[in-house]
């Protein structure tokens, strides 16, 4: 008897298989969507057709039709779609309002050389700069005021710093335990403490990062006395906790993955369960657990509830006991300010795009290193 497929012979096994065609299609278009949306919205910092000069040439009402269109576009800081929805009464307000603009500018600032600066410029971005004021080059992440400095490496630092220290204190506790669980537990305790773990990823992060903030912050700061109350240690040391059941879960399936016989041979030549799991089973399911790894740091590195709530101060500084502000808490705390479509606004979606493209970087290779173990233990080139 011949076995028939399509939609016909059973046409609900056929619909099945294409609505989960169809949702599996339409969330990678979606995210492809999301990528492409924040990618639009900064490329004019991308460009350098942002512009956050206090003042500025300006072209007089008078003049506008010496100048060609493309360059009042420019000038007004327009798209095409803008420019060409405007006619020409509406355009020579917008120049009106501009020169106003400049006008207004209080008399302090005629004169400082910053107020001539844009800020979003690369060389600004990345670079420290000596601002008035100031006796040495700083890197400053400060959006508000006259003089808006968007220096991008106080938040990258602070993001890494945030980071890293989620993972030293998560990575060590989630693979441990993960050994344990899997390979030395007895039944029951496996069936008791399996479940708490992964259940600690049902805590909400505002309850993690209320906890971190009233209680996890006076407790650290009497153990190592540091100045600074709310810091990047205090951050990531609460990140920690929102890590530990991600890895915790993929590291045990890993371990647990590895065939019985590896353990059972080993246990027969006279090892001990400890030197088994240690020597035997962990360097079996190591791509699983540099996988579980990789996905902790996605986890750590987009996590903005908790770092929000514990340091949000854009200090330039390496030590992890002062205060810090990594990148998504910078677009959480902000986003809801910016001028939509203004260069603050531009800025923010750069970040966004940042943090995407670094995230990608990583999974990738994260990918690359899991098949170069994977083919190291099975003994393929």
């Amino acid at each position: 008897m011949g076995i028939h497929r399509g939609h016909k012979a059973r046409p609900g096994e056929w619909l099945a298989e294409k609505f989960i065609f169809g949702v599996s299609l339409s969330a990678i278009l979606m995210v492809m969507l999301i990528f492409l949306f924040v990618a639009r919205e900064a490329l004019p910092v991308l460009w350098g057709q942002a512009n956050t000069a206090l003042i500025q040439e300006t072209i007089p009402t008078a003049e506008m039709d010496k100048h060609s269109p493309a360059e009042i576009q420019k000038y007004l800081e327009l798209t095409p779609a803008q420019f060409k929805a405007m006619d020409k009464e509406t355009l020579t307000a917008l120049m009106e309002v501009k020169i106003e603009a400049l006008n207004d500018v209080p008399e302090n600032f005629r004169n400082d050389p910053d107020a001539h600066i844009n800020t979003t410029e690369w060389q600004y971005l990345l670079h420290a700069h000596q601002w008035s004021g100031y006796d040495q080059p700083e890197h400053i992440w400060q959006p508000v005021g006259q003089i808006k400095k968007f220096n991008l490496i106080p938040l990258f630092v602070g993001t890494l710093k945030v980071t890293l220290i989620g993972l030293f204190f998560a990575v060590p506790l989630a693979v441990g335990a993960a050994i344990y669980v899997s390979q030395l537990a007895r039944p029951r305790v496996r069936e008791i403490v399996k479940p708490v773990i992964e259940m600690l990823s049902g805590i909400p992060s505002v309850v993690v990062g209320f906890f971190a903030l009233l209680v996890l912050a006076s407790v650290l700061q009497g153990v190592f006395h540091y100045q600074t109350r709310l810091n990047a240690f205090v951050a990531g040391i609460a990140l920690g906790f929102a890590v530990i059941p991600v890895i915790f879960s993929i590291a045990e399936d890993a371990l647990t993955s590895v065939p019985r016989a590896y353990t059972q041979a080993a246990l027969a030549l006279g090892a001990s369960r400890w030197q088994t799991a240690w020597q035997i089973v962990l360097p079996a399911a190591l791509p699983g657990v540099f996988a579980a790894t990789v996905l902790g740091f996605g986890r750590a590195i987009g996590e903005t509830m908790i770092v929000l709530m514990v340091c949000s101060a854009s200090v330039m500084s390496w030590s992890v006991f002062d205060s810090a502000r990594s990148i998504t808490t910078t677009i959480a705390a902000e986003m809801a300010e910016a001028v939509n479509g203004g260069p603050h606004y531009r800025i923010l979606f750069l970040l966004g795009a940042m943090l995407f493209a670094a995230t990608f970087i990583s999974n990738m290779i994260g990918d690359f290193v899991i098949h170069r173990f994977k083919n190291k233990l099975e003994g393929k080139r």
